[in-house]
C-alpha cells in the first residue's frame, strides 16, 4: 500500500478514536488534506484513496493546480488572503478559512456579485494572540461578524484558528476550548446570516485534542503527505 493511501488510512482512524473518546460523531469530522508545496500527482493519490477536501495557503498555487485536477474536489483557501487575489479564486473555492477583516470580506462580496455566486466563508480568530499570526483579536470577532452579516453574497459559516506550533499537543487544548467557546457565544445571539456549523482547527501535531474540542475542520498536510518541500 503506498504511503499516502496509508497515512489517510492512520488520520482517519485517529480521528475515530478521538470522536469516541469525546462522544462525537465521525460524520461531523472533516479532514482536509492540506496539499500546499505538493505535487498534483500526491493530491490525485490522495484523491483516489478518497480525499475530496483539500487546503491550499496561496492563490497562485490553487488556481495553477484548479484546472488540472478533478472537479469535484472541494477547495479550501486556507492561508492568508490579499485584497487583490480574491476575484482569482471566488469561483473556485468551497471554503475560505481565513477572513481577518471587513475589508477582506468586503472585496469577496465585491467578486461574488460581479460573478453573480455566493461564497461561505470563516473568519479567522488569533486565539493565541501570536504577533506573527494573522487574524481577529478574540474580543473583536463578534463586532466584525455582526459587520459582515449584512453582505448578501458572502456567509459566515463558523470560525478557524492556527494554534501555535509546539512539541506537546495538549498545549493547545486551551486554545481550541476558547475558539468552541466563542463559536457557542455567537451562536446564542442568532445573528442573521450568521450560523456557526464549523470550527476550523487543529493540524498534524494537535488534530486530535481538536477533535476532541469540538473541530469539525481538520487541516493536515505532513502526517498525510509527509515533510513539506519549500524549496520547490
Amino acid at each position: 500500500m503506498d504511503m499516502i493511501n496509508e497515512n489517510i488510512r492512520i488520520v482517519k482512524k485517529n480521528i475515530e478514536m478521538a470522536c469516541e473518546r469525546s462522544g462525537r460523531t465521525v460524520s461531523d469530522v472533516t479532514l482536509i488534506a492540506v496539499s500546499k508545496t505538493k505535487p498534483v500527482s500526491d493530491i490525485q493519490e490522495a484523491y483516489d484513496a478518497g480525499t475530496i477536501d483539500f487546503g491550499e495557503n496561496k492563490v497562485q498555487e490553487l488556481t495553477d493546480k484548479y484546472p488540472v485536477l478533478p472537479k469535484d474536489i472541494k477547495w479550501h483557501l486556507i492561508g492568508h488572503l490579499q485584497t487583490n487575489k480574491v476575484k482569482y479564486i471566488v469561483d473556485k473555492v468551497h471554503l475560505i478559512h481565513s477572513v481577518d477583516s471587513v475589508k477582506l470580506a468586503s472585496q469577496i462580496e465585491k467578486e461574488c456579485e460581479k460573478k453573480n455566486i455566493h461564497m461561505d466563508i470563516l473568519m479567522e480568530v488569533n486565539v493565541a494572540e501570536e504577533d506573527t499570526k494573522f487574524g481577529l483579536k478574540y474580543d473583536e470577532t463578534i463586532n466584525v461578524i455582526k459587520e459582515i452579516s449584512h453582505f448578501s453574497h458572502v456567509h459566515i459559516k463558523g470560525l478557524m484558528t492556527i494554534a501555535p506550533f509546539t512539541e506537546n499537543p495538549e498545549d493547545n487544548r486551551i486554545y481550541f476550548k476558547k475558539l468552541k467557546q466563542l463559536s457557542d457565544e455567537i451562536s446564542a445571539l442568532q445573528i442573521e446570516n450568521v450560523k456557526m456549523k464549523e470550527l476550523s482547527m487543529g493540524m498534524t501535531g494537535d488534530y486530535e485534542v481538536a477533535v476532541e474540542e469540538g473541530a469539525t475542520l481538520v487541516r493536515v498536510g505532513t502526517g498525510i503527505f509527509g515533510n513539506r518541500n519549500y524549496a520547490i
